[in-house]
């Protein structure tokens, strides 16, 4: 081993633990591999920032623009709420409905994306049905990452080794090259899920809005304003009610029996009663200080029906690439940004009422929320959050929906039949949507997960060091000792399960960097086909089943579904075996291990 294989090992290993970890942002990790990459010389300088104009991640951020437009003119969720509705009320047939429909969708769309525009649907469906929201979170995010598998745009992963391998002058993907085992593995996934898949599943009803809200019974008080409380004549935001004393005031009634709207230049008067949320503590606490007198009538609020007309309850999921995610509700100014209180946190099954303004907010953390409806567009908008209720006044644009539409369908054309660069097609189809206002550029820049085309670009140069170093052929020796002396189709399911195992601690789309190249590598050493060693890597890389964490689609149906960290693995071990099974046979079918 050299020197430079053995430093290559090392940054890998390091990067895959800090993955693991998550102590670090994988944007974070990401630029840290570059610049050690390029401290140690391992590269040519040259190419060393060469993945920020990689194709391939032009591509990605392009196809995310692409999916933004679809989901701001409403295409994919008119779609998907058109097949929902024919999904019956049995459990097995809306199981696979769900699957099915979201699958199609992630075929042209990311599949966060997907998921992001059928969850309010599926859990509308799950109220209606009476079937248990936990049965049909997860097949639906498993079932988005193996819809994903159908094309060229499917995943990032996909444009990824299709890029890798146009990069070393390889003959690459068309772009439905990869639908045949992509629907091979969808329908392996729905079949799994409805025999034995749902049987596993948790029966939880996740959370459940007014039900969650009942748990802050013991939480809620009255108190009323006294003629020299110094609250007199300030507003909600001048009185740090909710800074300083961890208060929610949920409801206000004026001595003439008036209830004001709750706003942050709602003033406070003497003789107001305040309906509030706080621990026992901080009320007594409040008491001397504010002047407040608690109310033993518990004559405002009564819990079964605390929302007033013009007051809403709304439940969102923190998005994975929202720009909260670490930030507490202090820092974030969640009120004065919003214009919304929040009552509750949903997180791993705990429903957390204290203390709220200092919590740093995770990603797939389910808020429980109250406002006015008037502010329920300052939540739609952005990539924040996830309003898991459909709101009726949502606008889509449905008049560029054709658009979009002629749009992605050109992209495809110019692709297959008139042989462009999918870069520069995609590229194309994102500037349509922008130019014709079917997105407009804050969207298309808001729709772009950032965070993984940093990602990539930042791992692209290990990618290209394990090559240069050998350390790719230093790894690919490895698995030929291991798996050849059974044949190349054990090498092949080597290298399938190297890709499965190492991307769940890290980004399917890392995986597929770090091990195309062994996987090549492998091909060249056998003189086996290097495309099927290469989409045994896609499928491979894409069963992220074992935890929440493997994927953002599944980090997003987390906290809806009420699921615990074990149930991923409960649930998609087993299919992780079958669908090794499944691809070893398909595999060599479609790309036959050593063609003529």
């Amino acid at each position: 081993m050299t020197v430079d294989i053995a430093l290559t090992l090392l940054i890998l290993l390091a990067a895959l633990v800090l993955f693991a970890t998550e102590k670090l942002r994988v944007d974070v990790v990401a630029m840290l591999v570059l610049i050690a990459v390029g401290i140690f010389g391992l590269i040519p300088s040259d190419q060393l920032f060469l993945g920020f104009s990689n194709s391939a991640v032009i591509t990605v951020w392009a196809v995310y623009m692409v999916s933004g437009a679809l989901f701001k003119t409403g295409v994919a969720d008119t779609m998907g709420r058109a097949i929902l509705k024919v999904a019956g009320s049995g459990e097995s047939r809306l199981i696979a409905t769900i699957m099915l429909t979201v699958g199609v969708i992630s075929a042209f769309m990311n599949n966060v994306g997907a998921v992001a525009m059928l969850m309010p649907a599926v859990i509308g469906i799950s109220r209606q049905t009476k079937v248990a929201v936990s049965k049909m979170l997860i097949p639906l995010a498993f079932a988005s990452l193996l819809g994903g598998k159908m094309t060229l745009i499917g995943t990032p992963a996909n444009i990824l080794a299709a890029g890798i391998l146009t990069e070393l002058g390889l003959p690459s993907f068309g772009f439905f090259e990869f639908t045949p085992m992509g629907i091979v593995v969808l329908a392996t996934g729905v079949i799994y899920m409805v025999v034995i898949g749902r049987h596993l599943l948790p029966l939880r009803e996740g959370a459940r809005g007014k039900e969650d809200f009942n748990h802050l019974r013991g939480y809620v008080t009255e108190v009323r304003v006294t003629t020299n409380s110094p609250l007199n004549g300030k507003t909600l935001l001048e009185s740090r009610l909710g800074e300083e004393y961890d208060f929610t005031v949920l409801a206000m009634q004026r001595e003439n029996g008036n209830q004001p709207p709750l706003h942050r230049d709602t003033i406070i008067r003497s003789g107001d009663l305040m309906a509030v949320e706080s621990s026992a503590a901080n009320i007594l606490a409040a008491g001397n200080t504010l002047g407040l007198a608690i109310s033993v009538e518990q004559e405002l609020v009564d819990i079964e029906h605390l929302e007033p007309r013009d007051v809403q309850l709304v439940e969102v999921v923190v998005a994975p690439n929202s720009h909260l995610v670490g930030l507490s509700m202090e820092e974030a100014h969640f009120r004065d940004r919003f214009g919304f209180t929040v009552l509750a946190i949903s997180r791993q099954g705990e429903i957390i009422t204290q203390r709220l303004r200092d919590i740093p907010l995770q990603a797939g953390d389910m808020l429980l929320l109250q406002g006015t409806q008037s502010h329920i567009d300052v939540l739609q908008e952005g990539q924040d959050f996830l309003v898991l209720v459909p709101v009726e006044h949502e606008q889509y644009r449905l008049n560029k929906a054709p658009i979009a539409v002629g749009a992605l369908l050109l992209a495809i054309g110019l692709t297959i039949f008139a042989g462009m660069n999918i870069a520069l097609a995609m590229v194309i189809a994102a500037m349509i949507m922008i130019l014709s206002g079917a997105l407009t550029i804050e969207e298309a820049y808001e729709s772009v997960d950032w965070r993984t085309v940093f990602l990539v670009a930042g791992m692209l140069p290990l990618g290209t060091a394990m090559a240069l170093t050998g350390t790719a052929q230093f790894l690919a020796d490895i698995i030929l000792s291991i798996f050849g002396p059974f044949g190349p189709r054990a090498a092949l399911a080597g290298i399938y399960l190297l890709a499965a195992l190492i991307t769940q601690p890290m980004s399917n789309a890392a995986a597929i960097v770090l091990v195309v190249p062994i996987a090549l590598d492998t091909a060249f050493a056998l003189d086996a086909n290097y495309k099927t060693f290469t989409m045994a890597v896609v499928i491979g890389a894409a069963t992220s089943f074992l935890s929440p964490v493997g994927h953002k689609a599944n980090v997003l149906v987390f906290g809806p579904g009420g699921y615990k960290f074990t149930d991923y693995a409960r649930v998609g071990f087993l299919l992780t075996v079958i669908l090794i099974i499944v691809s070893m046979i398909f595999l060599p079918i479609f790309w036959p291990l050593f063609p003529e």
